[in-house]
Parts: structure tokens; C-alpha cells; sequence
């Protein structure tokens, strides 16, 4: 059986909450991210499941990435998991992002065909942060030569990685995307998150 819902603009908590309810959280970070050996929370009760999303995304742009090794997580089954975490700032989707999960006896994708956000600027043009938990496998960057792979740009550029040329390919096993504001007032209704497309459930 199949559901398919109709093509319009998605909201992280939304959208991607609806999906995958443990999978995201649009809270504020913690100031120890990926700074302590204790596990994070990453907002909870919005933890991230066990079964990781795999995102991929033909063409992209942000204005750095930063890569910090050996994070560990906890997950909503109560486990946890040492994995990589990947801040990006002013991250914008050029083309094609698609997220798969496959758990639990069903399959959830969410498929943004065009152009969307997982944070670029907010109404007053400040910059946003999306923070990624888990495994990117590959993604490739334009210098003068195409360049891919997470391990060989941390090699060319060190832990500060250029994506203003934008980048291509990216594929990851994800479990847990986030994406905030750091500049918003309190009243704020800003939303970094724009996703426009379609959620499909398949279920055996």
C-alpha cells in the first residue's frame, strides 16, 4: 500500500517530524555539541532512531562545513552510537535531495525533486546552521579539479570545508538532522526549513 502526499512545501517539523517522528529536531543546539564524550540528547524527546535516514542530494550549496570525528549519540532505543557530526552553514538544496528510511515493516521517502532549505538565510538575511549526525559517504566539491569523498576534502582543505562553488553527490546514512536559527528573537516564526515535495509511506 502506498501513500503519497501531495507535492507542496514541507517543514522540518513537519514534514520530516511526521515521517520519521524520532528522526529530527528543530531545537536549539546544545553549547557542548560534539564537545563531550557523553552522549547528546539532541532535544529530547525527539531522539533519533535507531535506523538511520539515507539522504542523498544531487547538487547543493553552504557556505562551510566543519566535520568533528567520534560524536556519540543517543538514540530512542536507548542506545547510543559514536558517529561523525557535520555542521553546515547557510545550506541551500540546488537539486534533487531524497530521504529514504526503511524500519519497523515499512518505508518512508521524502523526495524534493527541485530547489528547497535545510537552512540559508532568515527573513532579517542572517545566516542559519544545520547540524548532520552520521556517516556521509561521499560528496564532491568543483576547485579546479572535481574533488569527492568526506575523508579527501578533509585532506585538501583541512577541518573547514568550502561549499560557496557548491558541491555534488552527496550521500549519507544519516540519524539525526537539525537545523536552527542561532540569530532568531524569540518571537521569530522563521522557518529554515523548506522542502518542497512529496512524502511517500510504503508499507508490505
Amino acid at each position: 500500500m502506498t501513500r503519497r502526499a501531495p507535492s507542496k512545501p514541507l517543514a522540518v517539523t513537519t514534514a520530516l517530524l511526521l515521517a520519521v517522528a524520532t528522526a529530527f529536531w528543530s531545537g536549539q543546539p546544545s553549547s557542548a555539541a560534539g564537545r563531550t564524550a557523553a552522549p547528546q540528547p539532541l532535544g529530547v524527546p525527539f531522539l533519533p532512531a535507531p535506523d538511520p535516514l539515507h539522504v542523498t542530494i544531487a547538487s547543493m550549496v553552504a557556505v562551510s562545513m566543519t566535520v568533528d570525528r567520534n560524536v556519540t549519540i543517543r538514540l530512542s532505543d536507548g542506545t547510543t552510537r559514536t558517529t561523525t557530526q557535520y555542521t553546515f552553514t547557510k545550506l541551500k538544496i540546488r537539486s534533487h535531495m531524497n530521504v529514504t528510511q526503511r524500519a519497523a515493516g515499512h518505508t518512508v521517502t521524502i523526495d524534493v525533486p527541485n530547489e528547497g532549505s535545510l537552512g540559508g538565510y532568515d527573513s532579517a538575511g542572517k545566516p542559519e546552521t544545520t547540524t548532520m549526525w552520521g556517516n556521509i559517504t561521499n560528496v564532491c566539491v568543483r576547485v579546479l579539479v572535481k574533488i569527492c569523498g568526506v575523508q579527501g576534502l578533509l585532506d585538501f582543505f583541512g577541518s573547514l570545508i568550502p561549499l560557496t562553488a557548491g558541491a555534488e553527490d552527496f550521500v549519507g546514512d544519516i540519524y539525526a538532522i537539525r537545523t536552527v536559527d542561532d540569530h532568531a528573537a524569540l518571537d521569530s516564526t522563521d522557518n529554515p526549513v523548506h522542502l518542497p515535495g512529496t512524502i511517500t509511506v510504503t508499507v508490505p
